[in-house]
């Protein structure tokens, strides 16, 4: 288990699905110059919001910059690691496992 920066992740959420993750909702009154969009992509992100929903445990590591990860792939000589983000009920085990080490 490993802490990955967040700012990637982020920026493709905002990107892909047209809502911002990990900010607060007063602080988003700085909003910027709105570039146009076609009406086929205003479709597009209109579709993908239904589905954008992440859980609170998420949200916040993505407002602190840190996001969690695993690493899903073996040692070897390559020099590169792959994983994927913890969410859900993984997320909330290490978690807890991580604050009971803390606490030790």
């Amino acid at each position: 288990i490993i802490q990955i920066d967040s700012t990637p992740f982020r920026q493709w959420y905002e990107s892909h699905y047209g809502v911002t993750a990990g900010r607060k909702k007063k602080a988003v009154t700085d909003e910027k110059e709105e570039v146009s969009k076609s009406n086929h992509l205003k479709r597009k992100l209109a579709a993908r919001k239904e589905d954008s929903k992440i859980g609170s445990l998420l949200d916040d590591q993505f407002s602190t910059g840190r996001l969690y990860a695993c690493i899903a792939s073996r040692p070897g000589q390559s020099g590169r690691c792959d994983g994927y983000i913890l969410e859900g009920k993984e997320l909330e085990f290490y978690l807890r496992k991580l604050k009971s080490k803390k606490t030790k």
